[in-house]
């Protein structure tokens, strides 16, 4: 039992190191010799463990994931437009800190790949099902679910474009952004009457209006 904790505390090791090497720079730019050299073990048993480089990135990318749901998940305990604050400004703090490896990513390069791309929509559609639980919704409608995951969408595309222009200050953007996700399902809300029932629309109004984004 105890080599067993000890294999799975030296990929959670690795695993880290990885999470730093990638986080600053893009998959093409970081070897197998680098990742090895800075574990201070062999490629051989780097191999061991990942069976080889784009499976140890896919692990990566994976723990990444994982972190950034824990970062942006919503505390029940605040009124929704806070959340939606709170939740885009983790957000941004986590792709402000691994903006080239983001980037990359989401430009194209491995995030095309089946394995990464599965990660990144696995997680986008975790995002979308926090939207949509934190809109009072308990079973999925359409309009709602095409609405959350455009906004989605929107969000990664504001992050590009901040982070290659930072010509809009964090604050507005995110204001910005939250405005849109209440526009969004507000309509959503209009386009499936039926669901109305079960949403607060007087906190949607608050999301429109952006009043409680105020800095």
């Amino acid at each position: 039992m105890s080599s067993r904790l000890t294999v799975d505390a030296r990929r959670a090791q690795l695993l880290e190191l990885g999470l730093r090497l990638f986080s600053t720079r893009a998959y093409d730019d970081v070897s197998i010799d680098e990742i090895a050299r800075e574990a201070g073990i062999s490629k051989g048993l780097l191999y061991h463990y990942f069976g080889g480089k784009k499976a140890f990135y896919v692990a990566v990318v994976a723990l990444a994931a994982g972190h950034l749901l824990q970062a942006v998940a919503p505390s029940v305990n605040l009124p929704r437009p806070e959340r939606a604050r709170i939740g885009l400004a983790a957000y941004f703090d986590f792709v402000e800190a691994r903006a080239p490896a983001f980037s990359a990513l989401m430009r194209g390069g491995l995030g095309v790949d089946p394995e990464v791309g599965g990660i990144v929509d696995r997680t986008r559609r975790a995002i979308v099902a926090m939207i949509l639980d934190g809109a009072g919704l308990a079973e999925p409608r359409p309009a709602f679910r095409v609405a959350a995951r455009a906004w989605v969408g929107a969000v990664e595309a504001a992050s590009l474009d901040w982070l290659e222009h930072r010509d809009v200050p964090r604050e507005e953007l995110i204001s910005l952004l939250v405005a849109g996700l209440g526009g969004m399902l507000a309509q959503a809300a209009m386009l499936d009457p039926e669901a109305g029932a079960s949403l607060d629309l007087s906190a949607l109004a608050g999301l429109w209006s952006g009043k409680a984004l105020t800095p």
